[in-house]
């Protein structure tokens, strides 16, 4: 006569649930790395995309403010003007597609009552937005307010002097 053992069979079960418990684990650890791993994807596209603006910005700067007549029909338009775009390798990367985008936008510069005219500059000073599209998931704008001095000689005898530092009467 065969007597059944109560114990049979309970160190499959007990086999089976650390297996289980184990490939969870692994499941979630598998997780998060990958979730740590896309994040720091992120930071890393977010941190090329600024540098991306910074450039197209430092290329415009110059552009634009060798342009000053042209600045008028180019304000509050929200697309690139063609005398930017004409002037500018828009490719940063060196694969043949453009990076980045160049607008102009003028600042506050309009007195109360009369409401804020973004087509017109009063003051000149105006915004170069530089907005970098190469990294399609976190695409950055940079802006900076810059001003047209005019050009010229600067007379030592003049009102002020050179740079405002007094003059010589």
């Amino acid at each position: 006569m065969t007597a059944r053992c109560s114990q049979r069979g309970s160190a499959m079960l007990v086999t089976l649930l650390l297996i289980t418990a184990l490939l969870s684990g692994a499941a979630i650890l598998v997780s998060t790395q990958l979730s740590a791993n896309r994040s720091t994807e992120l930071v890393r596209s977010s941190t090329w995309s600024s540098y991306c603006a910074e450039a197209g910005l430092s290329a415009a700067r110059p552009v634009v403010m060798a342009n000053y007549p042209q600045w008028a029909g180019s304000l509050g338009t929200g697309v690139e003007p063609s005398w930017i775009a004409s002037a500018l390798d828009h490719d940063l990367a060196g694969d043949g597609a453009a990076d980045f985008t160049i607008t102009l936008k003028d600042n506050d510069d309009e007195t109360a009552p009369a409401p804020n005219n973004l087509a017109r500059d009063n003051d000149l000073r105006i915004f170069i937005i530089s907005r970098c599209f190469k990294y399609r998931e976190v695409p950055k704008e940079v802006a900076e307010l810059v001003q047209f001095s005019g050009g010229g000689t600067c007379y030592q005898s003049q009102q002020g002097g050179c740079a405002s530092n007094g003059n010589s009467n």
